[in-house]
């Protein structure tokens, strides 16, 4: 076991790479988003449906339960039939791991603290080995083996490392290295302590998750804090987010703001909304809903901002492809900092789509008229604070501070250039 190889800001870099169906994870690929299906395997047509549902919510892998013999027998159809790869999650029966192999599924997750033992571990490998099938070993803080279980409550992060190291060197004794290594807590800093310490021990691609994180907002705001944690540390390979809904394109949804909010994959539109205050002159709470919904149809990367006034005119979102500052009655659309025109606040999403519409039908080019422009920029005059320390107003007190200090330097004058 070695060190792990340099982050890079495609993904999470482990020295060693597996294949999950065409999905590569590790080795410098990047950050590979997978949910699990609600369902009862078995029951083949909600199965499929949700599949293909959290397919086109972005999911690059998706896991099944298969805890019966029926659902092995549904794994082969939905083996065949899913848009993206697909992981058996096997507990307690290592003959079902075995079967789901030989059902064809593009990985299976199986449980130290619940399969049986290495000799039972060893039959599932071996299978493995036969038809080229990379294993998850799945630590799970509520399911160790027996042997550490004292040790959980004393010391939960030396229990969960040590059950995830002691797997690891058996898949070695058993020569076999196609593996990832998931290790999950209900606890956050048990999470990230625990991935750290291992990081450093082993460089094997590692799943990462908060087990029973909790409701779409508590866990998303705990799977956010922990795995964000984590990947701005260079570590994880592919990431789940576990929440308590029957809707698993929410996870998906999730686990995306998590990968762009750290600039490590792109997918889709990014919205940037300011908080409000008690500035704010028009609707906003329904601008910003009606906003993120239209930009649902749109796949390309395009960042669209929202300010709910003109304080600081449009320099904190002067980044933004496309954005709108309003006011109680009028308000403006801007482009990469600049003025593009001015409307009325209610037809203010309406025309901001017709600008983004515009851009792409020109081959993202934004078409801009001078005179709408001027009038855009007048207004904004007007409603702007002066008083506000916008980034042009800083850049500009900053300047006039440089200027000052040569004039006052008892040198003022006597520069030169070396020849």
């Amino acid at each position: 076991m070695s060190a792990r190889a340099p982050r890079t800001l495609q993904g999470m870099a482990s020295a060693r790479q597996i294949h999950v169906g065409g999905v590569p994870i590790g080795g410098g690929a990047p950050v590979a988003v997978q949910t699990m299906t609600k369902t009862e395997t078995a029951n083949l047509g909600p199965t499929m449906d949700q599949i293909r549902r959290v397919a086109e919510a972005g999911a690059d892998i998706v896991r099944v339960a298969v805890p019966r013999e029926q659902d092995v027998e549904a794994l082969k159809t939905i083996v065949r039939d899913s848009p993206i790869p697909v992981i058996a999650d096997i507990h307690f029966n290592h003959t079902l791991a075995i079967k789901a192999i030989e059902a064809g599924a593009h990985c299976v997750r199986i449980n130290p603290g619940n399969i049986g033992g290495p000799e039972k571990t060893g039959e599932v490998v071996a299978v493995a080995k036969r038809h080229g099938t990379p294993l998850r070993v799945g630590v799970n803080s509520g399911s160790l083996p027996k042997h550490l279980r004292d040790l959980e409550f004393s010391n939960p992060v030396e229990a969960l490392v040590s059950a995830a190291t002691e797997w690891v060197e058996l898949m070695h004794r058993l020569d076999f290295l196609d593996f990832k290594v998931s290790m999950k807590s209900t606890s956050v800093p048990n999470t990230i302590a625990s991935n750290r310490l291992l990081a450093e021990k082993i460089d094997h691609p590692l799943h990462l998750g908060v087990t029973e994180a909790g409701t779409k907002w508590t866990g998303s705001l705990k799977s956010a804090v922990g795995l964000g944690t984590l990947l701005a540390d260079g570590i994880g390979d592919t990431i789940r987010i576990s929440l308590s809904t029957f809707h698993a394109e929410e996870e998906v949804k999730v686990a995306w703001e998590i990968l762009k909010a750290l600039k490590l994959r792109e997918r889709g539109p990014v919205l940037i909304a300011c908080p409000t205050c008690g500035r704010l002159q028009f609707d906003m709470d329904s601008v910003v809903a009606e906003v993120e919904r239209r930009l649902e149809a749109y796949d390309d990367p395009i960042e669209v901002s929202i300010l709910g006034c003109a304080v600081n005119g449009i320099g904190e979102a002067r980044h933004a492809d496309f954005g709108i500052t309003g006011a109680k009655d009028s308000a403006m659309i801007f482009s990469r900092g600049e003025p593009l025109r001015k409307v009325p606040t209610e037809r203010l999403v309406d025309e901001l789509f017709t600008e983004i519409d515009r851009y792409y039908e020109r081959g993202k080019t934004v078409v801009r008229d001078d005179a709408q422009a001027a009038e855009a920029a007048a207004w904004l005059a007007e409603n702007e604070d002066e008083t506000a320390m916008t980034p042009e107003r800083l850049a500009a007190l900053e300047a006039e501070a440089a200027r000052l200090d040569e004039e006052d330097s008892p040198v003022d004058g006597r520069r030169f250039t070396r020849a």
